[in-house]
């Protein structure tokens, strides 16, 4: 017996197929957005985990949070960004 919640997806899937196949190109272009954003990901980590150091030497608590969060929020901006570009691949 399926639950109302698979129920529901089958319903979904029929009015809209999420399963769609993907060309040889469109594939290469994901992985190179993917890559690119890796890239930028672990640029910015690298960055600013040294800030960190550098701060929580100096004893400032404050300042490591702020970069702490600085980082958090620019690892998702940039992984929404990635994943707009690959649904555009997608979708176009």
């Amino acid at each position: 017996m399926k639950s109302a919640y698979e129920l529901a997806m089958e319903r979904l899937e029929k009015d809209e197929p999420s399963t769609r196949e993907l060309s040889d190109e469109q594939k290469q272009k994901l992985e190179e957005i993917s890559q690119t954003y890796r890239a930028k990901v672990a640029e910015r980590e690298v960055f600013l985990q040294g800030k960190i150091v550098a701060a929580r030497a100096s004893g400032n608590g404050a300042e490591v949070d702020a970069l702490e969060r600085e980082l958090r929020e620019e690892k998702r901006r940039l992984e929404e960004e990635c994943e707009e570009k690959k649904n555009g691949v997608r979708q176009g």
